[in-house]
């Protein structure tokens, strides 16, 4: 027969095992220490590693950028090995014309605008007003 004051044996079972479950055994504490180093000794590989990626995305936009660059570039190399890109843009840059045409420049009957302007009065520098503030300041007979 069991006394009131001591549990069964199935209860005292039930205790120690719920015991055992809440305290750290040691077991518990190296698997703790072991997965803790793992995963601090992988922190700073995975992190070189995303660094690493953002650099490469970064370098392929760049060589895309540089790579269109080279194209219009050698686009542009050759129209200027071409006569009639050269003629034109002669023609349309430096206005000149071939000595067998007859070529006409419209001038309208206005003065330019900046021939026409009143020349900017230039504001004194701020150093030139503290001057003369000084300068007055000194002149005023005192009191």
């Amino acid at each position: 027969m069991v006394e009131q004051g001591q549990p069964s044996p199935g209860q005292a079972a039930a205790l120690a095992a719920a015991a055992r479950s809440t305290r750290l055994t040691g077991r518990a504490a190296v698997l703790a220490v072991v997965i803790c180093a793992i995963a601090l000794s992988l922190a700073y590989p995975v992190r070189e590693y995303i660094a690493q990626r953002q650099q490469i995305d970064q370098l392929l936009a760049q060589q895309q950028t540089v790579s269109n660059q080279v194209k219009a570039l050698e686009e542009e190399n050759t129209k200027l090995g071409q006569t009639w890109y050269i003629e034109q843009q002669a023609q349309d840059e430096l206005h000149m014309c071939f000595p067998q045409e007859q070529c006409y420049e419209v001038v309208s009957g206005q003065a330019p605008r900046n021939a026409t302007a009143k020349p900017q009065v230039e504001a004194d520098p701020w150093y030139a007003k503290l001057w003369q503030s000084v300068q007055r300041a000194d002149a005023q007979p005192s009191r």
